[in-house]
């Protein structure tokens, strides 16, 4: 997949869930590390959201499942999420959580 064209899809993922424009601002490798192991290592795309009523900023990528299937993830900029640093975090306690309720 293209850059512009990834990019775009981001775009349109932050405009359905949260029904705002986003400007891409900036990419920003992360590694995230628990215990001394990478629990996750990618990059971070930084958009500058318009006209949201309490984020300035929106966290964004996208990944390939097992199956195939392509999945984003979007996190706001509200506190505790300051950073993409801090968004991955964020993402990985969700879906921790959520992996707990499943079982």
């Amino acid at each position: 997949m293209k850059r512009d064209d990834y990019i775009a899809e981001l775009q349109a993922v932050i405009l359905n869930l949260h029904g705002v424009s986003a400007e891409y601002v900036e990419t920003v490798p992360v590694s995230e590390q628990f215990q001394g192991q990478t629990v996750w290592e990618g990059e971070v795309e930084v958009f500058e959201l318009h006209d949201h009523p309490k984020a300035q900023r929106a966290y964004a990528w996208g990944y390939s499942t097992d199956d195939d299937d392509r999945r984003y993830v979007t996190v706001l900029e509200l506190p505790p999420v300051t950073s993409p640093e801090t968004a991955v975090k964020a993402s990985i306690v969700r879906d921790y959580r959520e992996q707990q309720k499943g079982h």
